[in-house]
């Protein structure tokens, strides 16, 4: 049985309104070292304005987001990636004429110390991080068993190892925190099946911790450690699996009947 530890990202009382219309009102919950934290509820819940909320996308206008003892105060995305937070998203951002390698090596853009200047003269310094940086994008490849592919442009590829890709970009970054929106959207049984197993690996072997938005509620119970549910803004549930899938407060909203 795998070891949680402390807590590691604090959200306290978190609003946010967009003109007059609230996506979030007031929403606590805590994430701890080393678990697989689920956000969970129906559609409008507020689940992926939670997210860009913790990485940077939207400044909420209340409440503070804390992580290892920092709080994010006005942070944009960067900052928050600077701190060891990466993210993949619902909606696929990957640059679709590009090879899976070149794909996952932007997410070690961080990791470079060499300035656009050598970069371009690819020499000396430049060429010797380039060779580096390759070397952990190809132990990311094959951690996603993703060899096959790895010069193909990422466009030509089924939607299911897109998602891979998407993954993989941002384990390139080498995060302590991994926020993912959705990562089985889309797929069918057996491509949910690898991705659970990718995700599981990604948390018992790298030792990252991961909040992970999903509508699959089998998913949901089978790998999460905790789950966190929001409906129309608002916290209504929180706990462990079987806990929030006990909670009349949950099962009324899923089926309908709690608005």
């Amino acid at each position: 049985m795998k070891k949680i530890g402390d807590v590691v990202l604090d959200v306290k009382n978190i609003s946010l309104a967009f003109g007059g219309v609230k996506a979030l009102t007031d929403i606590s919950f805590d994430v701890r070292e080393h678990e697989v934290r689920a956000i969970i509820g129906p559609n409008g819940a507020g689940k992926s304005s939670m997210l860009n909320c913790i990485n940077g996308v939207y400044q909420p206008q209340h409440g503070a987001i804390t992580l290892r003892g920092k709080t994010f105060k006005g942070m944009s995305p960067r900052q928050v990636a600077e701190m060891g937070v990466a993210r993949t998203f619902q909606n696929l951002a990957l640059f679709k004429g590009m090879s899976v390698l070149d794909n996952i090596m932007t997410g070690r853009n961080l990791r470079m110390k060499r300035g656009l200047f050598w970069q371009a003269l690819h020499v000396g310094p430049a060429r010797r991080e380039e060779s580096e940086q390759r070397e952990a994008v190809e132990r990311i490849i094959d951690f996603l068993e993703i060899q096959a592919y790895r010069k193909t442009p990422v466009g030509r590829l089924p939607y299911g190892l897109q998602k891979r890709v998407d993954l993989g970009r941002a384990l390139a970054m080498e995060p302590s925190l991994l926020l993912l929106d959705e990562p089985m959207a889309g797929m069918n049984v057996e491509e949910k099946q690898d991705m659970c197993r990718f995700v599981l690996d990604v948390n018992d072997e790298f030792g990252t911790t991961i909040v992970l938005i999903e509508h699959d509620m089998g998913v949901v119970m089978d790998i999460s450690d905790r789950v966190v549910v929001l409906d129309y803004g608002k916290k209504i549930g929180d706990g462990a699996p079987d806990e929030v899938r006990a909670n009349p407060d949950v099962i009324a909203a899923y089926l309908g009947t709690s608005h």
